[in-house]
Parts: structure tokens; C-alpha cells; sequence
């Protein structure tokens, strides 16, 4: 199969993505019932964002040709359950670049709204209720990231003019930034008793499936706040709800575990707890990036140059 016959599927419409290179053939499939075209045919196969596994994973099977995968989003989770439906070779890449400032931008969100209480306020004026007193500010808490990549690094950048006492970073591999150092998942005992906010944006993975069980929210100290903006699943949610009723800690989630979260689910009520749908990425920010990097991929792809954002090859 030649460069020019090569079909890529893409969840925009190709007419809406300025820079895209000639030679190849742009079909649009966004998880709909019928295929564009003949999967056996595609070459690139972007897959349809926020739509997920079932869709994803979906026309792999017969994608005998296809060359790179290329996801919307930051995670792969996903997308992994079908690679192994996939030939030897194929890259997977992920949205590196696409989902920073977004997710960033609703981490702080989720701080300032738990810690300075506006949930309760926008209760009380619901009530027509002036709810006044003390709340906890972010200045001077000391804060613990666990994931610290790309997003990690953009949540940093935003805690910045806030006076923390400390930002400390753990990632899988220790390293020297900029900022600091950047601790492994072993360090974690350590850290967690002097964290007072502890923000999840790890991939999921097998090393952080339940990472954030009874154990690790023990070891948080009380009053301590906990931010997922990673996977529902990194965090076991009945050894958190358990900690949400007694009072001793709080969450703010933008993930959940199951997810969507069921109507009934006692996740819902339990005390001290900030639920947004997993919007970290969906803001108006997403969708020019997104194309800006389809864009330059596609470009790489079709003159023959490696990829970026490669995450795994299959083998």
C-alpha cells in the first residue's frame, strides 16, 4: 500500500482542519453504527474522543493495515484492551499537548471550590442563606502531586502565584526539574503525612490501579484534601467514602469510580465531596489543539517521518 492510498479516519471533518497534507484519504467517523469506509483500508485511526472503550476498541480487529492509533486524550486506558486485536508494529499515541491547560484550569478550580467552600455558598443562595465564616485557603497548604508528566507539570505552573508552602512531585521515575525534584511512588509514605492536598493525575495503569486505597488516605493527615483529575479507578472509592463519612478528609473529583457515577450512588451525598463529570479536558481549548496536533501528525505521517506522542508499539 502506497502513501496516497492511505485512508485515515478522523472524528472531525477533514474540511475543518486547517494544515492537513495532501495524499491521503480523509474519512469522518465519530462512533457512529456504519463505518466511513472498509477498516481494512485505514492507515491512521484517531480515535473519536470521550465516546469510550466500547467505541474505541470497536473496528480494531479489522484494522489488518492500519499504522498508528492515535487517541484524543491524555490516558490510552481506554484503547489498551483492544491492542492485542491489533498487528505487530502499529504506534500508539496519545494527546500530549492537547489537555494541559484544560485539566490544569479545572485542578485549580477544584482546590479554591473545595477548600474555600462554594458548593455551600451556591447551596445557600439557592436557600437565600448568607452562610459567612472562615474557610481554608490554598496559601501556605503544602501540596503533593502524584503524576507528574506533562499535565502534572502544567498544574505546577498554575500553583505557582499561590503561595503554597510546598509543591512535592512523584512520578514512576525520580528526576531533577526545574522546579524541583521529582520523587517515586515509593516516596509516598513519606509524603503523604504532610500533604494537605494531594492531586492525582496519573495514567492508569497496573502500578496505579487502587493506588489510593486505605493505606494511602490513612496516611493523609486529617482535614487533607484529595483531587483526582486522573482515572476513577486509581482510587478504591469504598475506602474513600469511608473516609468521607467519618469527616476526617475531603475530595474533589472530577473522576469517579464507577463513572459515569449512577443515580443512588452514595458517592454523591457523602459529606465534604466536589463531583464534576469529567469535564478536565472539555473546554473550548480542546478542540483547535486537538486539530493542531492531527494537523502535524498527519503531516510526519504522510512524508514519512516518526510520529510523536508514541506511548507504546505494539509487538
Amino acid at each position: 500500500m502506497t502513501a496516497t492510498t492511505d485512508d485515515v479516519w478522523l472524528p472531525f471533518p477533514a474540511e475543518e482542519i486547517d494544515g492537513l497534507p495532501e495524499g491521503l484519504n480523509y474519512l469522518f467517523w465519530d462512533g457512529e453504527p456504519d463505518y466511513p469506509g472498509d477498516p481494512a483500508d485505514c492507515a491512521y485511526y484517531v480515535v473519536p474522543y470521550m465516546k469510550g472503550p466500547e467505541v474505541a476498541v470497536r473496528p480494531l480487529a479489522s484494522m489488518s493495515a492500519v499504522r498508528v492509533v492515535q487517541t484524543l486524550s491524555a490516558g490510552i486506558d481506554h484503547v489498551e484492551p483492544g491492542l492485542g486485536l491489533l498487528p505487530a508494529g502499529v504506534r500508539l499515541c496519545n494527546a500530549k499537548g492537547v489537555h494541559e491547560a484544560s485539566t490544569a484550569e479545572l485542578t485549580l478550580a477544584l482546590i479554591l471550590g473545595s477548600l474555600r467552600g462554594l458548593p455551600g455558598f451556591v447551596h445557600g443562595q439557592d436557600r437565600e442563606e448568607w452562610r459567612s465564616g472562615f474557610y481554608p485557603a490554598l496559601a501556605d497548604k503544602s501540596v503533593l502531586i502524584v503524576g507528574y508528566g506533562s499535565i502534572g507539570s502544567a498544574i505546577e505552573d498554575r500553583l505557582a502565584p499561590f503561595e503554597c508552602a510546598r509543591v512535592a512531585r512523584v512520578a514512576r521515575s525520580a528526576r531533577t526539574t526545574a522546579r524541583g525534584p521529582v520523587q517515586t511512588l515509593d516516596d509516598l509514605p513519606a509524603l503523604l503525612p504532610e500533604a494537605d492536598v494531594v492531586i492525582l493525575s496519573t495514567p492508569l495503569n497496573p502500578s496505579t490501579q487502587g493506588l489510593v486505597g486505605g493505606d494511602f488516605l490513612a496516611a493523609m493527615p486529617d482535614g487533607a484534601l484529595l483531587v483526582n483529575v486522573a482515572r476513577g479507578p486509581v482510587v478504591d472509592t469504598k475506602a474513600l467514602l469511608s473516609e468521607l463519612e467519618s469527616g476526617r478528609l475531603r475530595a474533589a473529583l472530577d473522576v469517579t469510580d464507577p463513572e459515569p457515577l449512577p443515580e443512588g450512588h452514595p458517592l454523591w451525598h457523602a459529606p465534604n465531596v466536589l463531583i464534576t463529570p469529567h469535564v478536565g479536558g472539555s473546554t473550548s481549548a480542546f478542540e483547535p489543539r486537538a486539530k493542531r496536533l492531527l494537523a502535524a501528525q498527519l503531516t510526519r505521517f504522510a512524508a514519512g517521518e516518526p510520529v510523536r506522542n508514541v506511548v507504546t508499539t505494539t509487538g
